[in-house]
């Protein structure tokens, strides 16, 4: 610790916040846009311990200035009220004219501030999600860094990203944990869709509901909105729209014209496996 933090922390609670947000006001004028930079200044882990904040500003530097509403679920540093909440800061700071959400099970509303909200429930409670939902007015960004565990991963997965906005972006980090049996995750069956990463990757399927040659298929709510998947080191990242495109060679489950791929086409392929 510097002679500075030393100082800093010799001085009473409240002046100790005056001077953390004067710290971080001249931060965010200097480093608006750099949101590397940000992390760093800020002091998250999503940069440093976690290699997060490169994805983040590819996917979010379009939307930096736009008015939206961020979920950050997990304000972190467990049950100190007055601890946690960097990430959220550095979101503030990041996005002008965005209004900032944290959810957290502990009571962490003595980190609110200007623009930044927050909430206190858990993210398996589907009754409290949806009146959150509802009194914000919709969600544009939502970052799942809760418990980590898989069950719940996946649970406020199904319920939150149906009611993202259109279009949105949904990401869920910590995705280490669908190797480790303490979280409910498993290193040896690895395509277990009860893991994280197990049932992300399934949900790549949605991107190509439409080619699917099965006149019985019903499209799911995300076969109908998940537009994009990314996945990195310990981070997923879906993307919300439109998914609608439509198939050139597919209509209704069935194909409509002879595929021809590198000029081969299926009806060669059925004809060549009948034949063995």
């Amino acid at each position: 610790m510097g002679l500075a933090s030393t100082l800093a922390h010799k001085l009473p609670p409240g002046r100790r916040r005056t001077l953390r947000k004067l710290r971080e006001r001249a931060i965010s004028w200097r480093y608006s846009a750099d949101l590397i930079r940000l992390g760093e200044c800020f002091r998250t882990d999503k940069w440093g311990s976690h290699w997060y904040l490169q994805h983040y500003q590819r996917h979010f530097s379009a939307l930096r200035k736009r008015p939206l509403n961020l979920l950050e679920i997990g304000v972190g540093d467990y049950s100190d009220p007055a601890e946690g909440g960097s990430s959220l800061r550095m979101w503030k700071a990041y996005f002008p004219n965005a209004r900032i959400f944290g959810m957290d099970v502990y009571d962490k509303r003595a980190l609110e501030e200007d623009r930044i909200r927050i909430l206190q429930g858990s993210q398996t409670d589907e009754r409290f999600l949806r009146k959150v939902v509802e009194e914000v007015g919709g969600f544009d960004i939502v970052i799942d860094d809760g418990s980590h565990i898989n069950s719940h991963v996946i649970e406020t997965f199904e319920m939150m990203f149906p009611l993202l906005r259109n279009p949105g972006i949904y990401a869920i980090e910590d995705a280490q944990t669908s190797y480790w049996p303490g979280f409910g995750g498993s290193s040896r069956h690895l395509g277990d869709t009860s893991t994280i990463m197990g049932y992300c990757t399934s949900l790549a399927h949605c991107l190509n509901y439409e080619e699917i040659l099965r006149e019985d298929y019903s499209p799911s709510e995300f076969d109908r909105h998940i537009v994009g998947m990314h996945l990195y080191h310990n981070l997923v990242i879906v993307q919300k729209g439109d998914n609608r495109e439509g198939s050139n060679m597919v209509q209704g489950g069935r194909a409509t014209v002879p595929a021809v791929i590198n000029g081969v086409s299926y009806d060669d392929v059925q004809q060549s496996v009948a034949n063995g």
